[in-house]
């Protein structure tokens, strides 16, 4: 079973910088993909950046030029840049991975979803 903890939301004013934190453990054999989630009180979950194994990076426009995600050596810790916050950013922020892991005879397809971090911009 894999697992994903993400940490580092808090609360910031306006015009701050957060960095969001997400770990991934269990048995994983590799991952394809990870990517931050957010949703916000009486909305819909949306994407806001990914990550391939292969280093290629995806953004949501509302958040592109402010925010930076980017992946540890080792590819199972992913990070989330926030500069520039803005109240709209206020969220819970979700970490997302999927990849192939082995439970010791066989190798597995999953998808998995942190708890989420609660990131607040005051204005």
């Amino acid at each position: 079973q894999v697992q994903l903890v993400e940490s580092g939301g808090d609360l910031v004013q306006a015009g701050g910088s957060l960095r969001l934190s997400c770990t991934a453990s269990g048995r994983i054999f590799s991952i394809n993909t990870m990517g931050w989630y957010r949703q916000a009180p009486g909305k819909q979950r949306e994407l806001v950046a990914t990550i391939s194994t292969g280093g290629s990076t995806k953004y949501a426009d509302s958040v592109k030029g402010r925010f930076t995600i980017s992946s540890a050596n080792a590819k199972d810790t992913m990070y989330l840049q926030m500069n520039s916050l803005k109240p709209e950013d206020t969220a819970v922020y979700y970490c997302n991975a999927d990849g192939t892991y082995y439970d010791g005879s066989v190798y597995s397809s999953f998808g998995a979803r942190g708890q989420g971090t609660q990131v607040t911009v005051s204005s």
